[in-house]
């Protein structure tokens, strides 16, 4: 749920500063300056930085595996640019599609720290149930001729394919620097790097905003995105790529529609969004249902 949390405010501060990328910026700015305090105040995030890059610089560990936070970027950015002319629950629905075919296709590779994991029957299931949601959310829009904003939700689509790719990455900087402190702090070093410089051409262009939000809630979003990333660091060993992404987007469908209610940043609840929502709620649930491991699938784990 911390990922609506942090959906909805960033939303909201791309509103109040008619500016997308100055708002992703501050978004994980914040979030890199609590994980610098934290890495300088917990010994064990210090030693992970030592460690990690005597892995890297011995080639033990490769620099791609770094970049986890590109993706979380782009995420970021997309809630400012995106999320604010589709609404959080719509938004979020693309976000529960990708994140879902992208883990299948990651736990099938063996990206993650948990090694290959083959795609059961529930898991295909659920995956293409996801698929289905996001037609079923948008298809009043195109019902009713507003065909042009449809196409925007292929955006959170592909950042919530990021998404799996970033949990499955941070996983493994976790296991090669042995501390989820140093693997969120890195993931928020690149993060914060790509939306300085995106950040910085932006407001070259459009200049600086004229005001800025008085109400402190429009800064949490980097404490949210914070608290999300170390909890997929931690667990996503264990529960694997995808059914770290079913239960991250169970808690993101179900925030999402508060948000939609009580605080809408587009048109609010429909019926389609409604059941939409629902059917990616019924995804999560069959992809996380427990399967007999096949022999291949046993053979993929060892």
């Amino acid at each position: 749920m911390m990922v609506s949390t942090q959906s909805r405010v960033n939303g909201g501060l791309s509103q109040q500063l008619q500016n997308g990328y100055l708002a992703a910026a501050v978004s994980f700015g914040s979030g890199l300056v609590i994980l610098i305090v934290l890495v300088a105040c917990v010994p064990r995030g210090r030693r992970g930085l030592v460690k990690l890059r005597r892995e890297v610089a011995a080639g033990a560990y490769p620099v791609w595996g770094l970049l986890g936070g590109t993706c979380g970027a782009f995420f970021v950015l997309t809630q400012g640019l995106v999320a604010t002319v589709l609404g959080v629950a719509l938004f979020t629905v693309g976000i529960v599609a990708g994140q879902v075919s992208g883990g299948l296709v990651i736990d099938r590779v063996g990206l993650g720290p948990g090694g290959r994991i083959a795609p059961t029957t529930t898991r295909l299931i659920g995956t293409g149930l996801a698929i289905v949601a996001v037609a079923v959310s948008v298809s009043d829009r195109i019902l009713g001729g507003d065909g042009g904003s449809v196409w925007l939700i292929v955006i959170p689509v592909v950042a919530g394919i990021g998404m799996a790719w970033q949990s499955a990455v941070n996983g493994l900087v976790r296991v090669a620097a042995q501390s989820a402190i140093t693997a969120t702090f890195v993931n928020f070093l690149v993060g914060t790097v790509v939306l300085a410089i995106a950040a910085a051409v932006s407001i070259a262009v459009q200049g600086w905003p004229t005001g800025w939000p008085s109400e402190p809630w429009f800064y949490i979003g980097g404490l949210a995105g914070v608290v999300f990333i170390a909890l997929a660091t931690i667990l996503v060993r264990t529960a694997g790529v995808l059914l770290l992404s079913m239960s991250n987007v169970a808690g993101q469908l179900v925030g999402s529609v508060v948000f939609e209610v009580w605080v809408p940043l587009a048109d609010g609840v429909t019926i389609p969004l409604l059941s939409g929502v629902g059917l990616a709620l019924v995804a999560v649930v069959i992809a996380a249902l427990p399967a007999r491991p096949s022999a291949a699938g046993a053979t993929d784990r060892a």
